[in-house]
C-alpha cells in the first residue's frame, strides 16, 4: 500500500499569523494533534502541534536553566526558547521545514520516516501542493482493517475510494479527519463525527458509489466541542505571561 491509499485527504491548516489561541482550538474542536502550516501562497512552510503547547509561560511550564547551563547552552538557544514559550502567533512556535512524503511513498518506507525522524504525521504534497497527511492513526487504522490475507487494494478499489472522498467531502457534515480505505470493493469508513446522523449520511454516500459491496461503519462519535470543554475554551492564553520565572510532530 502506499500514501495516497490510507491519507486524510480533506487536510485543516493554519497560516503563520494565525494566533495561538485559534490553533489550539481548531485542534481541540477538530480533535487532531497537529497542524500543517501554509503560506499565503498555499506553500506548507511548518508545522504547530500538541508538543509546540507543552512548554508555555501561561502555564508556568517554561524551561528552567541554571546558571552554568545558561552559559552552557548560550544566548541564542535561551533566545529561541522564550520566543517558543511566549510567542503568540503559530509561525513563532511551529516547527519549520517538515519532513514531508508523496502520494507514491509506500508504507513501510512511512513507518521508517516516522520512527527516524520521531514525528506522528507527515504531510503529503504532489510537486509543492499539499494534498493530505498521514498520521499514525492512519497507520493503525490500515492495520486494524488489512492485516489479514487479502489482495493488495486495486485499481478500481482506488477509483471507489476517491469517488467516495468527493461524494462526501463536499458536504456541509463531512466528518472530520474522513479516511477512506477500501479493499476488494469492501469500505472501511472512518472519521470523527458530532452529530449521529452524520453517520447515516456517510455511510448512504459510501453505497451510493458504484463497486461498493460492503460499507464498514468504523466512525467515532465525540460530543459537540462545548460539551467537550465544558462551555469554556482556552482563550486564557490571550492574557499576559505569567510571571512565574517536539509529542513531536
Amino acid at each position: 500500500m502506499r500514501a495516497h491509499q490510507i491519507m486524510t485527504r480533506k487536510v485543516i491548516t493554519v497560516g503563520p499569523d494565525t494566533s495561538i489561541v485559534e490553533a489550539a482550538n481548531t485542534m481541540l474542536q477538530h480533535h487532531i494533534g497537529g497542524l500543517p502550516v501554509v503560506d499565503a501562497t498555499g506553500k506548507l512552510i511548518g508545522i504547530v502541534s500538541e508538543g509546540d503547547f507543552i512548554r508555555r509561560a501561561e502555564i508556568g511550564t517554561r524551561r528552567e536553566h541554571g546558571r552554568w547551563l545558561r552559559l552552557l547552552v548560550g544566548s541564542g538557544q535561551i533566545a529561541s526558547e522564550f520566543v517558543h514559550e511566549r510567542g503568540r502567533k503559530v509561525g513563532e512556535i511551529m516547527t519549520p521545514n517538515p519532513v514531508i512524503i508523496t502520494e507514491d511513498t509506500p508504507l513501510n518506507e512511512i513507518v521508517r520516516i516516522i520512527e527516524r525522524h520521531h514525528v506522528h504525521r507527515l504531510p503529503v504534497l504532489r510537486r509543492q501542493e499539499l494534498v493530505g497527511i498521514v498520521t499514525r492513526s492512519n497507520l493503525l487504522q490500515a492495520v486494524a482493517d488489512l492485516a489479514r490475507d487479502v489482495p493488495e487494494p486495486t485499481a478500481d478499489d482506488d477509483r471507489i475510494r476517491s469517488s467516495i472522498q468527493a461524494a462526501i467531502e463536499i458536504t456541509d457534515w463531512s466528518p472530520s479527519q474522513l479516511n477512506v480505505i477500501v479493499n476488494d470493493g469492501i469500505v472501511h469508513l472512518g472519521g470523527v463525527i458530532t452529530d449521529e446522523r452524520c453517520r447515516r449520511a456517510a455511510i448512504v454516500a459510501a453505497e451510493n458509489v458504484a463497486g461498493v459491496r460492503q460499507v464498514q461503519d468504523e466512525l467515532c462519535s465525540y460530543p459537540p466541542p462545548e460539551e467537550d470543554l465544558g462551555g469554556g475554551d482556552i482563550a486564557s492564553l490571550e492574557r499576559e505571561p505569567s510571571t512565574i520565572d517536539d509529542e513531536p510532530l
